[in-house]
């Protein structure tokens, strides 16, 4: 009996661990929330800062022996997080250590090089930085096995996403009345159908138009990720859309400041005009400086509306892609079906804005926004880099012969034209009073 026991034991030893199988959505929705309480809790290390204006600024400020050490603190601790998730997606922790490391240090020279005074005043953001330099390796070094297994650009977006709730108070939307979400709400409508429209003209097929229109009517990369998690779709189809909407919004960030200034747009205007075009709220934020506080707030406040819209359009699309997709004779899907296709961490995102805006105290969502915003900052880097490293630039021009570029440019261009139309009726003073943004 002893040596049955000990027999019993030694393969107990000897036994890998099992790991639970969890998926991706449920996983980046737990890291979030972890990251979000440890920060609400107090329990953080300080943020490096990557602001600079001179070269003794750079040696000091950015690579001194304080910001050092704060970046090297933060980097364990986002590697922890996303380390853990890894490990339960079955991927190898060597591999993916050693790669986190790579993926966060190409981050962080990302958003020092947009840290400078003179990249600042152009508006280029740290997301452009993220993906060239994910690019250069890519398409000029090379990227071996195991940096590859940490280049998980839908993991870290996803938990960037769910962060990014806390970021969205009903308050702030109310600031603008409804004349923002109304606004966002007909952007998006037309343009998706706009989109969709040209890229099925262009013989671009379903599941790729489906994800070109969700990028460009609602906010870029986050959409094409939730849209591709609605439909379960193809993950090679969902990088070259990610990598097309950064490319594209590169110039689109400088170039828009300039018409709203030679033009004499008004700046509310303007503003409203950034935050229904560009992709992301952290470039409406920088084109917006270019302008105007005014341009700023207002372009932040339709942003947010648009984000809001994520989560309907993505229980939307789930419900149309499985009725559209469902087999010949077959019944109807059911709702555990639709359940299962929805994207999960669009629930984390609405979660985390329902909980900031009613039921933590305001100081405590005051006092934390700073911190949060740093660190969804930081998620939003690793997924940029991962992108470039996830991308070979040939791919983007031989991908269907060109035509969901095509696809994607076309709908750009009618969401910049039609956007600047709506963005003189809600916020020009033609038919409604001009929300006052201080």
């Amino acid at each position: 009996m002893i040596a049955t026991s000990q027999a019993r034991l030694a393969s107990v030893a000897t036994k890998p661990l099992q790991r639970p199988t969890i998926s991706e959505d449920w996983l980046t929705v737990g890291i979030a929330f972890v990251a979000i309480g440890l920060v609400l809790g107090g329990i953080w290390p300080p943020l490096p800062t990557f602001s600079w204006a001179t070269a003794d600024d750079l040696a000091s400020r950015i690579f001194g022996p304080q910001n050092l050490q704060r970046s090297v603190i933060a980097g364990m601790a986002l590697g922890v997080l996303a380390g853990a998730g890894a490990w339960l997606m079955q991927a190898s922790l060597t591999r993916f250590v050693a790669g986190f490391g790579v993926v966060y240090t190409l981050t962080w020279l990302a958003q020092m090089i947009a840290g400078g005074a003179v990249v600042s005043a152009w508006g280029i953001e740290y997301v452009i930085f993220a993906l060239m330099l994910g690019l250069f390796v890519s398409n000029v070094i090379g990227v071996p096995a195991w940096l590859r297994e940490a280049a998980r650009s839908e993991y870290y977006i996803k938990t960037g996403l769910v962060i990014l709730g806390t970021s969205i108070l009903f308050s702030d939307l109310m600031q603008a009345g409804l004349l923002g979400l109304a606004q966002a709400v007909l952007v998006v409508t037309t343009v998706w159908f706009a989109c969709f429209w040209v890229a099925r003209r262009l013989h671009v097929d379903d599941e790729f138009a489906t994800m070109l229109a969700s990028a460009v009517s609602i906010c870029g990369v986050s959409a094409a990720i939730a849209a591709c998690g609605a439909i379960q779709g193809d993950r090679r189809k969902l990088s070259y859309v990610t990598s097309l909407v950064l490319i594209v919004a590169a110039p689109m960030m400088v170039v828009m400041p300039y018409i709203v200034r030679a033009f004499d747009i008004p700046d509310v205007v303007g503003g409203a005009w950034l935050g229904g075009t560009l992709d992301t709220s952290a470039s409406v934020v920088a084109a917006g400086e270019l302008i105007s506080p005014a341009a700023r707030d207002a372009g932040v406040v339709v942003k947010l509306s648009q984000n809001v819209l994520i989560g309907v359009a993505a229980f939307l699309l789930t419900i149309w892609w499985t009725l559209r997709n469902r087999p010949s004779g077959s019944e109807r899907p059911g709702l555990k079906v639709i359940w299962e296709r929805f994207p999960k961490f669009v629930l984390g995102f609405l979660a985390a804005s329902f909980m900031v805006s009613f039921l933590l105290v305001p100081s405590l969502v005051s006092n934390t926004k700073g911190v949060l915003t740093g660190l969804r900052t930081m998620w939003f880097g690793l997924a940029f880099t991962s992108i470039g490293l996830e991308t070979r630039l040939l791919d983007l021009v031989k991908t269907g012969g060109g035509r969901p570029a095509a696809a994607f440019l076309i709908g750009q261009a009618l969401n910049i034209v039609w956007t600047a139309l709506l963005a003189y009726v809600f916020f020009g003073g033609m038919f409604f009073a001009v929300p006052d943004f201080g």
